[in-house]
């Protein structure tokens, strides 16, 4: 399977939530800002819930009061369909 071109990548980005960034064609990034350390695990759960569930895991950088995450096909070293189709499950949470 072939990363998404950058056609693509523009449709499927009209499908999630503004917050998510391009960066460099071949992943989204999303910052999450919490309240406290204890909101921010409780969001990082329920994530990874859903990544078990889609089989599709995020790089997670966990801070105090936020969470960045980074949504890349690994195998193929750039962005696919799975990866907007988790972003935008990861919209519905917030």
């Amino acid at each position: 399977m072939a990363s998404l071109s950058e056609p693509q990548i523009q449709a499927f980005s009209s499908m999630i939530s503004s917050h998510w960034q391009v960066r460099g064609g071949t992943m989204i990034v999303r910052q999450f800002n919490f309240v406290n350390f204890k909101h921010t695990i409780s969001f990082v759960n329920r994530v990874a819930d859903i990544a078990e569930q889609e089989g599709h895991h995020p790089d997670m950088h966990i801070y105090y009061a936020r969470c960045i995450l980074e949504l890349w096909t690994h195998a193929i070293g750039g962005l696919s369909e799975n990866d907007f189709i988790l972003a935008a499950k990861i919209d519905e949470l917030i």
